[in-house]
């Protein structure tokens, strides 16, 4: 399996598989497996063998693909039976305590400030560089039960816990460690009518206005995000959250979704965003192919890490104008070529 190098930068990192049996075990040659879709014995590195039956599918003939050899044992789809994820209940008290959403006037008169505050802002600086925007809530609030109702199918389907910042766990990196400061070559400022955006977006999710994006399952992607309204260019999505660790000690984990948080000059103090057990709706965006002009195309949001306040954050902003139905799309590879893109759909 390769893995990250202490010294290597790496977006979204993910994991090549590695060979699940050897080539000469027992006499037998890469030629006696094949996989169950193709029927083809090549690529022998990127073949899992069924634990149960012994036969052979490729990473990326699996639906949907899978991208690293997981650990411990692996059962077909034959043999599991994969169904379709079990749907959220709509239901608003369900809803509003899976995200823990809070309702108090004192929110709503800080969020009106907010909004007051940055459009006299704008008017002032719109000449001098353009700003990021707030995302726009569905007006509907039967509508957003429903986008956040697909979030939690997809989040509970994951055995994932929600959240929306950023978190330190015993045993894992301290909030002191993250520190922009640290970042090899320096790190992108937030400005401050920024950061007031940002706040407002966080704010906005704590009262249940999340936004306007939808999780759907795809049998050949898996879990998807697409766009349930129009958005605009310049547009914060979210932010890339959950646990918060060294890369030293991720460096032999199969997980497909981690994300460099921060690169230290000092590569021991470099640290990576891990979502696994705690994440929001920025886990399922999905990754373009970067093998495949087409797939570049379809790219629509762009992955940035800024120094906020003095610590990192990993933004996903809007990279051009978003239609209504469209699925969001982002380069894992922001870096370097390390994750497997070249059989992505």
């Amino acid at each position: 399996m390769a893995v990250a190098k202490p010294t290597t930068m790496v977006l979204r990192r993910r994991t090549r598989a590695p060979k699940r049996y050897s080539e000469v075990e027992d006499g037998l040659g890469c030629y006696d497996v094949y996989c169950e879709r193709c029927g083809s014995g090549d690529f022998g590195s990127k073949l899992l063998l069924c634990d149960k039956c012994d036969k052979g599918y490729h990473l990326f003939c699996l639906r949907p693909i899978l991208v690293s050899v997981p650990k411990g044992s692996w059962f077909c789809p034959s043999c599991t039976n994969i169904k379709q994820p079990q749907l959220f209940p709509l239901v608003q008290t369900k809803i509003v305590d899976f995200f823990r959403i809070r309702r108090s006037s004192e929110s709503m008169e800080n969020q009106s400030n907010i909004k007051k505050r940055k459009r006299a802002c704008s008017l002032a600086v719109s000449k001098r560089k353009r700003k990021l925007l707030a995302y726009n809530p569905t007006e509907d609030p039967q509508r957003r039960l429903e986008q956040m109702a697909s979030l939690a199918t997809a989040l509970k389907a994951s055995g994932t816990e929600y959240s929306d910042g950023l978190t330190y766990r015993p045993g894992m990196a301290l909030r002191s460690a993250n520190c922009a400061a640290l970042e090899k070559g320096g790190m992108q400022i937030l400005p401050k009518e920024d950061i007031e955006t940002l706040n407002l977006c966080k704010k906005m999710m704590e009262k249940g206005e999340c936004p306007p994006l939808m999780v759907v399952f795809d049998p050949v992607e898996g879990f998807t995000v697409q766009a349930d309204r129009y958005i605009k260019d310049l547009t914060i999505i979210t932010e890339y959250v959950g646990d918060v660790d060294y890369l030293k000690n991720r460096e032999n984990d199969d997980g497909d979704s981690m994300m460099t948080l921060l690169h230290a000059s000092n590569p021991s103090k470099s640290l990576v965003i891990c979502p696994d057990k705690r994440s929001n709706i920025a886990r399922f965006v999905n990754g373009i192919n970067n093998f495949s002009p087409d797939g570049r195309k379809k790219q629509n949001v762009k992955c940035v890490r800024y120094d906020v306040n003095g610590e990192c954050r990993v933004l996903l902003i809007a990279n051009r104008d978003i239609r209504k139905g469209e699925r969001l799309y982002y380069d894992y590879n922001g870096y370097e070529h390390e994750y497997p893109t070249e059989h992505f759909v």
